[in-house]
Parts: structure tokens; sequence; C-alpha cells
């Protein structure tokens, strides 16, 4: 019995040891370190846990004060941490840098200027430009998404002006030209390593038609030098990203972009069959929405407004040249009926339709994507012809498209 108290008090010692090496050491005498973005921070115990990199999800606590100790925020009052992925943006940028410099337990006081805050914007309770000071812990870091290691590797470069760096090669692997559809995870960084996107945390590769001005042009010409297995780094020049205009407030004008990408599949192209609709009679509703039926499945389950619908389709433009299919992709969309996530004309169209049923819907471009257009895919007040298949329907409608399309 004495052997089992023993060993008992033993692990209890180790489980207490460990709690208070986990909480960290105070330090004694801290002290106040500025870096060179005016950015003040001062540790006032020192955690010896994970330090966290950029694309990494951090859990902190905080209590936010104005220079006058009048606080605004905190965490710690109510209870619960907060958590976000760091180098983001998801935060003003003193937050962004200020748990970069620190490790898992480490207690610290930061204070930056307006600059790093919320510039010349009140906020709440934060008048405009005011300097911030934040007791903050740093509890927890889930490790995200890490950029490529290419040291060693070589960088070459495209008579355009992309340069890319091959992280891992696959000779045999299909390649990603015109014909093809290419499925691949990338992770979007700035030339300082803060990312803005990426496909990894979503688990959802993105799938495209390669040469389809789908992507920013140096992004589209980096696909189409990889193999299915490859990894590459692209880094591409604004002028082949998002050019003057950038993506405000994600991306900057006149931002180079590097992109990590991971090449899941690269699969040869076979075009959908056109249906078939000789000797149809082609109908008309109100609304000027032209329809032939196709095929019907004499289904009971019927699409309806606020069920989720599941499609499979192909796009056409006057001239007869398809822009997008769900069926080349081979993976149809999915959508709530009737909210306005896809154009009026798929809302009226298959509302008409049972699973199990095939149409042809005819838009004019008023219940399409209007006189703009959808450019440089779709021109202004274009009429547009889908090949639809209404595939499932369930209850409920808490989900829209996420292919990127919104037909």
């Amino acid at each position: 019995m004495k052997r089992i108290i023993a060993i008992v008090l033993a692990m209890a010692t180790i489980a207490v040891n460990a709690q208070e090496k986990a909480k960290g050491q105070v330090v004694k005498k801290p002290k106040t370190v500025k870096t060179a973005s005016g950015l003040e921070y001062t540790v006032t115990t020192k955690g010896n846990g994970k330090k966290p990199q950029n694309g990494d999800k951090v859990t902190v606590h905080y209590t936010g004060k104005l220079t006058n100790d009048t606080v605004f925020d905190s965490s710690v009052s109510r209870g619960t941490p907060f958590e976000f992925k760091l180098g983001a943006g998801n935060v003003i940028k003193g937050w962004d840098e200020a748990f970069l410099l620190l490790s898992v337990g480490d207690k610290a006081t930061i204070k930056f200027g307006p600059e790093l805050g919320y510039g010349a914007n009140a906020t709440g309770k934060i008048p405009a430009n005011s300097t911030l000071i934040f007791d903050v812990e740093l509890l927890d870091v889930k490790e995200g998404v890490r950029p490529f290691d290419v040291k060693g590797k070589d960088t070459l470069k495209t008579a355009s002006g992309v340069q890319y760096i091959i992280v891992k090669e696959n000779k045999t692997g299909e390649k990603a030209v015109l014909g093809t559809m290419a499925e691949f995870h990338y992770a979007g960084y700035f030339r300082d390593g803060k990312t803005f996107d990426n496909s990894f945390d979503r688990a959802q590769p993105l799938n495209i038609k390669v040469g389809q001005k789908q992507l920013m042009p140096g992004w589209d010409e980096g696909i189409s030098m990889l193999r299915q297995g490859e990894k590459a780094r692209l880094i591409i020049p604004s002028a082949l990203a998002l050019g003057e205009k950038g993506y405000p407030p994600l991306i900057p004008p006149n931002t180079d972009l590097v992109m990590d990408i991971e090449m899941l599949t690269v699969k040869v192209i076979v075009a959908p069959a056109l249906f078939d609709i000789k000797g149809l009679e082609m109908k008309t509703t109100a609304t000027g929405l032209k329809y032939y039926e196709v095929k019907k499945a004499g289904s009971a389950v019927k699409a309806e407004k606020g069920k989720t619908v599941k499609v499979h389709y192909s796009g056409y433009l006057a001239d007869g040249k398809m822009f997008d299919s769900s069926v080349e992709r081979g993976a149809p969309i999915e959508f709530p009926l009737g909210q306005g996530q896809v154009i009026p004309g798929w809302d009226e169209g298959i509302a008409l339709m049972s699973v199990g049923d095939k149409m042809r819907l005819v838009i004019p471009f008023e219940l399409a994507y209007g006189e703009q257009g959808r450019p440089p895919m779709i021109p202004a007040k274009a009429e547009l012809t889908f090949d639809v298949e209404l595939v499932e329907v369930k209850d409920g409608g808490a989900h829209g498209p996420d292919d990127g399309h919104n037909h």
C-alpha cells in the first residue's frame, strides 16, 4: 500500500511541476523592446511553449486599455479566450506582429500607436488615433499551413516574368495543359510571408479548366507548367496578379504574390455532349425564360423553393462556346433554391424540374448576368444556354455553390 501511495504522490508531484512549468516563470526584471514598426512589448511571464508562425491558429487571453487605463475590451472578463489565424489580416497589425514574438505560456504587455491599430477611425469605445495597450497571454498554438521549404531549389523564370520553384517533381504525371481539368491545393502569401488565403485549411481544393482564364494570368501560366503529383512555388509579379487595382482590403494594389501549389489530379477533359432537342417543343414562361423538357424521369420528388438542390450543368454562349461545366469537373453544385444564390433564370428553371429530369434552359440576359455580363467569360447582354440535370433534392437550404460561380 505504501508503494502505491508513493507512486500516486510522485505522479501528483510530476503533474504539479508540469502545471507550474506550463504556467511559465515570472520575469524579475522585464525589459521593454521596441520593434522597427514602433511596437513595444514587455514579457512579464516567460513560458516555454511553441512559438507560432504566420498561418498558425493562436488562442489568447487579453485585456485592452487606452493610455488613461480605460479598459475597452477583455476576453479575461468574459472568460472566453480568443482564437485567430496569425498573419491573415484578421486582427489589427499590432496583434499580427506581437504574437509572432511570443511563445505559448508567455504573458506580455504590448503597446502600439494608431498606425498599427485602428488608425484615424473610431471603433466602439476606442477613439480615433488611439495608442492601445494590451495585457496578453498566449495560451495555445495550432500549427497551420507552412510555406514550402525551397532552400537549395533553383528559381526559374518564364518569358512573362513569373518565377517558379519546383519543390517536388513528377515527370510521369499528366501535365495540366489546355484541355485538362486540374485539381490542386494552394496557399497564397505576400512577399513578407504573411498569408492571405489557402485551400488547405478549408479542405477544399480548387478545380479548374486549364487555360480558360479562370485564374489571374500569372497563376494560370504557372498551373499550366505543372504535372499531377508535383509541388511548386510561383512568384507572380503584380502586373500578372491583380495589378493596380488589387483586391482591397485583402490584397493591396501593385502587390506581388507568392503561391505554393500542390497538384492533386490532372484529368483529360471529355467534353459533355449537347442535349438532343430535335422535335422538342420550346416553352416560354411569363418572364421570358425559354426551356425544353429533354427528359421527364417521372419522380415525385420535385424541386421547391427553400429546398437544397444538387444540379449537373453545362453552360454555353450564343455562339455555342461552352464557358463552364460541372459535368467536366465531375462535381454537381448544390444550393438552396429560390434564395437568390444563383441567377434568376436558374432559380426559375430548376423549380420546374423533378429529380432525374433533364432540361435545356435558354436564359435572356435580364435573367442572367444583365447588361454588364461577367467578363472575361460572359459578355455584356449575353443570352445563356444551360443543359441541366436535377440530381437530388434535400430539405433545408444552408449551403450555396462553392465552386466560385454564380449561375
